[in-house]
């Protein structure tokens, strides 16, 4: 029987490990919905022990190293490893694609450190296979939310695109890789049409019913550091290596079949959003 150790127990990797066990894997984990502390070496040397497979989905110091391989990194040595990365690491692309043969910043040495970059290629380095993931929504983490919560904004910055992924998207691409022993390296695991943040808020404003916020600029929204510099990157993320290697595609291919579903789950989903395909 297949063993997986998942490093951080969180919103995606939860779902993760509910498809694994279902497939008959034995999964054990540690974060605070895990059945492991991650500061018990003796409980997690003996897991991995176990485990001929590791998932972290465990994001780095903001100021030092990834804290698994810090830790633990010597006692992944023969293990097939996974972990869930960010498309952060291309930096600002200007609106361009990028797949997965663009430099990283830490390949490239563009712009400051970033400790997500340097984390992805210190996993890609020991073999790993990386998933670069874009926004992130789903279940209580969607537009939806923020609009009926009332913290929708809209940023008035012509041309800005952003790439989104379901989480349960994120949850069938990572499966397919684990049970298909997938080739090291890395995938990037978005929808089929990066476009503007203003355009998801602006659907789930008409499917809530509810108007929409304000358009704000950059400099009024009066953002906090990490909002802005989220606003300062601009980029179309290619999803084409994970349909081709992977067998993979997104059942979520745009915003407007993923909020669909999170609106009224029994319904069909909608018609699809004109799509700037991702090559």
């Amino acid at each position: 029987m297949a063993h997986l150790l998942i490093f951080g127990l969180g919103y995606t990797a939860t779902r993760i490990a509910v498809a694994m066990h279902a497939k008959g894997w034995q999964v054990r984990a540690t974060g605070s919905a895990g059945d492991i502390a991650f500061a018990d070496r003796d409980a997690v040397l003996a897991a991995l022990g176990e485990a001929t497979h590791v998932l972290s989905s465990v994001p780095p110091e903001r100021a030092g190293g990834d804290p698994v391989l810090e830790a633990y990194g010597e006692a992944l040595a023969g293990k097939e490893l996974f972990y869930l990365s960010s498309t952060g690491v291309y930096g600002d692309r200007e609106g361009a694609w990028v797949d997965e043969a663009t430099p990283t910043i830490a390949q490239s040495g563009e712009g400051r450190r970033n400790a997500r970059a340097d984390a992805d290629l210190a996993w890609l380095n020991m073999g790993a296979r990386v998933f670069r993931l874009p926004g992130i929504y789903g279940p209580g983490r969607s537009a939806l939310d923020r609009v009926k919560e009332g913290k929708a904004r809209r940023i008035d910055l012509p041309g800005q695109v952003f790439s989104r992924v379901h989480v349960d998207d994120i949850a069938s691409g990572v499966v397919a890789a684990l049970t298909q022993d997938a080739p090291a390296g890395a995938y990037n695991l978005g929808d089929d049409y990066p476009c503007s943040g203003n355009a998801v808020t602006e659907h789930a404003c008409r499917l809530l019913g509810l108007p929409l916020p304000p358009l704000e600029s950059l400099e009024d929204a009066n953002l906090s550091d990490m909002a802005r510099g989220f606003y300062m990157e601009n980029r179309r993320v290619a999803n084409g290596k994970a349909k081709r290697v992977l067998g993979w595609s997104p059942r979520y291919p745009t915003y407007v079949e993923g909020l669909a579903s999170l609106f009224s789950p029994q319904a069909p989903a909608g018609a699809s959003a004109p799509l700037a395909t991702a090559p």
